[in-house]
């Protein structure tokens, strides 16, 4: 598991070409059908094995919803309790099944400075991130995050 930050990154301390920290990311079946009801998607195919494999799948699968919870955690993981996720754009790839474990990792590709479209002085940094399982990649896609600068004050 990668760790949590306690406090908020500044934009001024992120370079490109920072590395995330990694988040492995055990799947069971109980996570597969917990986060898929979670986000009211009821699709057979992230519930029932049997439908699952007579649609073609190989069991159960996760859902794109709970993929993007674990992008928007692996993202505020490292970031921190007072960044903001202004967007994540994500593709996926592999199904990921239960047994598999999905590892995440990021690296920093864009830093946009705090200025006039910025507020309250925050800067955008954006994410590449892939999150890859035995089969190969789930998912691929960036996401961009505001951090404070460091003038900034009461930031977590």
């Amino acid at each position: 598991m990668s760790p949590v930050r306690e406090r908020t990154l500044r934009f001024e301390d992120v370079a490109v070409g920072d590395a995330l920290p990694e988040l492995a990311v055990p799947l069971n079946r109980t996570l597969i059908v917990a986060t898929a009801i979670a986000t009211r998607d009821y699709q057979d195919v992230h519930h029932d094995p049997s439908l699952a494999h007579e649609r073609g799948s190989e069991d159960i699968f996760m859902n794109i919803l709970s993929t993007n919870g674990f992008v928007g955690r692996f993202v505020t993981d490292w970031a921190g309790p007072a960044a903001i996720v202004r967007s994540i754009a994500i593709r996926l790839g592999a199904p990921n099944y239960p047994g598999d474990t999905m590892v995440l990792t990021g690296e920093v590709t864009e830093l946009s400075a705090p200025g006039p479209e910025a507020p309250s002085g925050r800067g955008v940094v954006t994410v590449a991130i892939r999150g890859r399982n035995g089969r190969g990649f789930h998912v691929t896609g960036t996401a961009r995050v505001s951090l404070p600068s460091r003038d900034e004050i009461d930031v977590a």
